[in-house]
């Protein structure tokens, strides 16, 4: 499975702009972390595109991510990254047990919480987000309300790294594509 492929099936089932830049995200951030653990970024990155690729068609805990493992199946996509999909969601019952899939589950709620932050920016740029800006906003529990904090600190304390350290790494994994997300400051020019 290559990318072209893994893209093409998220086009195919995922309409909302804003739930592409967000596997988008993921998978930026799915990809630095293989670099930093010396691991295949290409695969890694399936993972992080392909993991919310159903909630259109399964928006209910007891669809997602379940129901979409047949049609990746289907697809040819390797058994790992299906199974590291369904390890990202703990209603599953799927063990964490690969790093692969531990930052999946690490990545997935901080990178909307990250571009949530990058928004209400008056720059509406990764570029100038700060981890501390990001923490300043984590303790507002009205702001991006639908962003789980505690789940975020339990994955973040199992993939064993620091919160801060994560927080700026993801957002260096995702101002690597900044622009793609629309998150390059041209929204502030609007």
């Amino acid at each position: 499975m290559d990318r072209a492929s893994a893209y093409a099936i998220v086009t195919e089932f995922v309409k909302n702009p804003n739930l592409i830049n967000h596997m988008l995200s993921v998978e930026a951030a799915m990809r630095a972390y293989a670099v930093k653990y010396g691991e295949d970024p290409d695969y890694w990155a399936l993972a992080g595109l392909l993991h919310d690729f159903d909630w259109e068609i399964h928006p209910t805990l007891e669809q997602h991510p379940q129901d979409g493992a047949p049609i990746l199946r289907a697809r040819g996509v390797p058994e790992d990254i299906i199974r590291c999909i369904q390890s990202h969601a703990d209603h599953t019952g799927v063990p964490r047990e690969k790093l692969m899939d531990k930052v999946l589950a690490a990545c997935d709620e901080l990178t909307g919480l990250i571009t949530a932050c990058a928004l209400v920016r008056p720059s509406k740029s990764l570029h100038d987000l700060t981890a501390k800006s990001v923490k300043g906003k984590w303790k507002d529990r009205a702001f991006a309300a639908g962003v789980d904090r505690a789940e975020i600190e339990h994955n973040v304390q199992a993939l064993g790294v620091d919160l801060t350290e994560h927080i700026t790494f993801t957002i260096e994994a995702m101002r690597a594509i900044a622009s793609e997300l629309g998150l390059d400051g041209r929204l502030a020019q609007v």
